[in-house]
């Protein structure tokens, strides 16, 4: 079976009031209830505000860092889920799960084989 990385990206700003978000996250917890059942789930992570970000590179030998994204946007991932699936059609039905409860843009990667 082979791993895809499911990156849910999300706006910046403040999260939805509880009355948007407690919905959203009530039906993410069943598309993620089911995938532990299918044994599909492998990893799954929330993530700060882009904001929260430090980038990190070595030059000649330096760290240097910067605070924020690595990238400037209006949108950054904002979790992912690692999923197993038997092909990347299997991947996209979980996309596709996971975008219909949270309304998000989902970006599916599959993991290289490095064995």
């Amino acid at each position: 079976m082979q791993q895809y990385l499911l990156s849910l990206y999300q706006p910046d700003g403040d999260p939805p009031p509880p009355e948007v978000l407690e919905p959203i996250m009530r039906e993410l917890a069943v598309v993620n209830r089911e995938m532990r059942e299918a044994g599909a789930w492998v990893f799954d992570g929330g993530l700060h505000a882009a904001s929260n970000s430090t980038v990190v590179r070595v030059r000649d030998g330096d760290m240097l860092m910067t605070d924020g994204p690595y990238t400037e946007g209006k949108e950054h991932i904002g979790g992912f889920v690692v999923v197993r699936a038997d092909d990347l059609d299997g991947a996209l039905e979980w996309a596709r799960r996971i975008g219909a409860a949270s309304g998000l843009p989902i970006e599916v990667r599959p993991f290289k084989d490095l064995r």
